[in-house]
């Protein structure tokens, strides 16, 4: 780990030169690359990013594995639903990746320190990550941005899946903030979308019918089996997550980098929002996830994977 205390003064020094930051920001499209993130890091410009969502692996210790299935009303069904509704489960496929880290913090830390001087002046980093190794990691990126530069860690909550007998069960990741300057980074506090009030009677009508601000826990659910969403990939997060995040840290035109893209969720919330993006992941199921989603799209340069009818480089 960086045994640094100053403000991120390590991460500063890998900085390019600065005639080159200016230029770079206007040339570069979507992108989609295939291959270790580290290396492709260290090739892009300093200061060349408006915001970057990760959600590296968990370091859950053991092999991350989905099963896509789909369920379609049956007599014959094997399962029972609502009113005693009987479906059948089809297994469409499934798609894996190892989630086994002997050293967690020190394959993050180069990534981190990458992450940091590809952020603009402005810039917002996203950390996904949950309670195994939040503690830890939070440490190691106050090192790199500096105590300062920690603005929010987010709870998001959901309730669904299996629930454990032995101990409180587990329904929530963490999502540390952290900015480049905390004197001037994005937050379009009026754009990010609004939640209903819990008690709306004691608001008034003008209030109510706009809703509220969320605060730093994040109510969502997960992407559901039968989901319009569903990949099959394993730990896909909902789109309305990566949409608010995009939302409220960056503005129309502007770069995004997610360099553990699995399936792609983070670009695609760039389309939709008006961003630009550059994704990158080293498993193939995940290119090929992305493939299937981003068919037909223009604007994206794919490097080290070639789908069908794409520019692959």
């Amino acid at each position: 780990m960086l045994a640094d205390s100053s403000g991120g003064a390590l991460a500063k020094k890998r900085r390019s030169p600065e005639g080159l930051q200016l230029s770079s920001r206007r040339q570069i499209v979507n992108k989609i690359y295939f291959g270790d993130n580290l290396p492709i890091l260290q090739e892009l410009p300093s200061e060349s990013v408006d915001l970057v969502y990760i959600d590296p692996p968990f370091n859950t210790g053991k092999r991350q594995k989905r099963t896509q299935i789909k369920t379609t009303r049956s007599q014959q069904g094997d399962r029972v639903g609502f009113s005693g509704q009987r479906y059948k489960t089809l297994k469409l496929g499934s798609r894996e990746y190892d989630d086994i880290f002997d050293d967690y913090l020190g394959f993050l830390e180069p990534r981190l320190v990458e992450a940091y001087r590809l952020l603009a002046p402005h810039g917002t980093l996203y950390f996904h990550i949950d309670y195994r190794e939040v503690h830890y990691c939070k440490v190691l990126l106050d090192q790199i941005f500096g105590r300062e530069c920690f603005i929010n860690e987010i709870i998001w909550a959901y309730d669904f899946g299996g629930r454990s007998r032995k101990k409180w069960p587990a329904k929530h990741d963490n999502i540390l903030m952290y900015v480049k300057d905390p004197g001037n980074y994005t937050f379009n506090v009026e754009e990010i979308d609004r939640i209903p009030y819990m008690a709306p009677g004691l608001v008034g009508p003008e209030k109510a019918a706009r809703g509220k601000l969320p605060t730093d826990t994040w109510w969502h659910t997960i992407v559901g089996t039968n989901s319009k969403e569903k990949t099959g990939y394993p730990t896909q997060k909902p789109l309305g997550v990566l949409k608010r995040i995009i939302t409220a840290s960056s503005r129309p035109g502007d770069l995004v980098l997610d360099f553990f893209a699995g399936s792609g969720t983070t670009g695609v919330g760039c389309l939709e929002l008006g961003r630009r993006f550059i994704l990158i992941d080293n498993n193939e199921e995940a290119l090929a996830v992305m493939a299937q989603r981003f068919a037909g799209c223009p604007d994206i340069e794919w490097i080290g994977y070639p789908p069908p009818g794409s520019a692959a480089t």
